[in-house]
C-alpha cells in the first residue's frame, strides 16, 4: 500500500482530498472537528518535508454555489487545527484557483471552495479532474468517507498524476478493515445493529466467512423473530425480508457462525421518549407494545460473547439509544466492547449511529479504532471495491 511515507514532498505541492463535510451551527461555526482532526497528520507531514498542501473537499450537498457551504466558514478552525495560517480561494477551478496555487510557497497551506459548488464534481467528469490536477505534483487521497464515490476529485482525478497515494488517515481506515476481515486471532464477533435488514444483508452475507460470532441488536431484530414464528407487537418489521432472515440464519449454520438474536427486550407503548416501558421476552409481544431496546438477559448473553472475542466489528446500535429510556443496551454493548479492548481485543466500531453512541457515552479513546466513513465501511464490508481506493492502486508502479 502506497502511503505518504513512501515520498518526500521537500519542494512538492500536495492535492490532498480530505473530507471536512464537518457540522457548522446557525453561526457556521463547526461543532464537530473530528474529521478535520484526523487529517491533521497527513497535512503535517508533508510540511515537515518542505512542501506544500492544497487541500480540496465538499460540504454537504448544495444546488448551487450556496454561501451556506462555503468553505471559507471553516478556514479559521483548520488554521487553529494545523497550527499554521490557511489560505482560502473562492474556486476550485479556474483562473483565481490556479493563481493561488501556483503562488503558493512551500510550507504554506490552501484551502480551495467546496467541490460541490462543480456539477462536474459528482458527476466524475474527466476534465474538471484535470483542471483540478494542475495545482500540484502529487495526489493525496485522505478521505475515506467518500472513498466509495466515484467522484472527480477522488477517482477520476488520480489518472491525471504520475504521483499519488494514500495519506494516513486513508491508509488506516483500510488497515483496520484488513485486520478484521483477514485476522488470524479469533473468536471473531461482528455486532450489527440498526434498524433495517435490508440495509445490512449484503454485510451480513459477506462477514459470515470471515467471523465466528454474529450478534445481532437493533429494530432489525423483529424480522428475525416474526419469520421464525415469534409474536413482536407493534414492533418495526420488514415483512418482504423475512424469508432473506431466515436465509441468513442458514448460512450462518452452514458456515458454524453463532448467531445471538435478544432473549428480551424493553418494549414501549409508542415511539416516545417518555413512552410507558417494561421488559418483555423476545417473541412473545403483544400489541400495542413495540421493542425499542435490549433487555438485561440479553445484555448479559452478548457482553459474555463480545469479552470472549479477540477481534470485534461494531455497526449499528442495539435500540432507540437517541432516547434515554432505551439507550441502556447499546451503552452496556459499548461498555462490553471497551472492556474486550482493555483486555487486549481489537474493536472497530463504524457506522453514523454506533459512532454517534460511542461519543454520547464518552467511549471514543476505549476503543481501538473508530472508522471516519459509514457508507465507504459498509461497501467494504459488503466487498465491494471503492473507486478511491482502486484509483490509487492502479497504476503504481508508474
Amino acid at each position: 500500500m502506497t502511503t505518504i511515507d513512501t515520498f518526500d514532498f521537500k519542494n512538492k505541492k500536495a492535492l490532498i482530498r480530505v473530507d471536512f463535510n464537518v457540522p457548522l451551527n446557525e453561526n457556521f461555526e463547526v461543532t464537530d472537528d473530528t474529521r478535520i482532526r484526523a487529517a491533521a497528520p497527513t497535512v503535517e507531514k508533508i510540511l515537515k518535508d518542505g512542501g506544500a498542501v492544497i487541500l480540496m473537499s465538499h460540504l454537504g450537498r448544495p444546488q448551487a454555489k450556496e454561501d451556506k457551504f462555503s468553505l471559507k466558514h471553516i478556514v479559521s478552525k483548520v488554521s487553529e487545527i494545523l497550527n499554521t495560517p490557511v489560505k482560502f480561494v473562492a474556486d476550485s477551478v479556474g483562473p483565481a484557483a490556479l493563481e493561488a496555487s501556483e503562488n503558493l510557497q512551500m510550507g504554506e497551506v490552501l484551502l480551495l471552495e467546496n467541490l460541490r459548488f462543480y456539477k462536474e464534481e459528482t458527476d466524475g467528469d474527466s476534465d474538471f479532474a484535470e483542471e483540478l490536477a494542475k495545482h500540484a505534483d502529487i495526489y493525496v487521497n485522505d478521505a475515506f468517507g467518500t472513498a466509495h464515490r466515484n467522484h472527480a476529485s477522488t477517482a477520476v482525478i488520480a489518472d491525471f498524476f504520475d504521483q499519488k497515494c494514500f495519506g494516513f488517515l486513508l491508509a488506516k481506515e483500510i488497515e483496520s478493515l484488513d485486520k478484521v476481515l483477514h485476522s488470524k486471532k479469533r473468536p471473531v464477533t461482528a455486532i450489527i445493529g440498526g434498524a433495517k435488514v435490508s440495509s445490512k444483508i449484503t454485510v451480513i452475507e459477506n462477514i459470515l466467512d470471515k467471523i465466528d460470532n454474529l450478534i445481532i441488536g437493533g429494530g432489525m431484530v423483529f424480522t428475525f423473530i416474526r419469520a421464525q414464528g415469534g409474536s413482536i407487537g407493534n414492533s418495526l418489521v420488514e415483512e418482504e425480508y423475512e424469508k432473506t432472515a431466515l436465509d441468513i440464519l442458514k448460512k450462518a449454520k452452514k458456515k458454524e457462525v453463532n448467531v445471538y438474536l435478544p432473549v428480551d427486550c424493553i418494549v414501549a407503548d409508542k415511539f416516545s421518549a417518555d413512552a410507558n416501558l417494561h421488559v418483555e421476552e423476545v417473541g412473545k409481544i403483544s400489541e400495542p407494545w413495540m421493542g425499542l431496546d435490549i433487555g438485561p438477559e440479553t445484555i448479559k448473553i452478548f457482553s459474555k460473547v463480545i469479552k470472549d472475542s479477540a477481534i470485534i466489528l461494531w455497526n449499528g446500535p442495539m435500540g432507540v439509544f437517541e432516547f434515554d429510556n432505551f439507550s441502556g443496551g447499546t451503552k452496556a454493548i459499548g461498555v462490553a466492547v471497551s472492556e474486550a479492548t482493555k483486555a487486549g481485543a481489537y474493536s472497530l466500531v463504524g457506522g453514523g449511529d454506533s459512532v454517534a453512541a460511542v461519543k454520547k457515552f464518552g467511549m471514543e479513546d476505549k476503543v481501538s479504532y473508530i472508522s471516519t466513513g459509514g457508507g465507504a465501511m459498509l461497501e467494504m464490508l459488503e466487498g465491494k471495491t471503492l473507486p478511491g481506493i482502486a484509483a490509487i492502486q492502479k497504476n503504481q508502479s508508474k
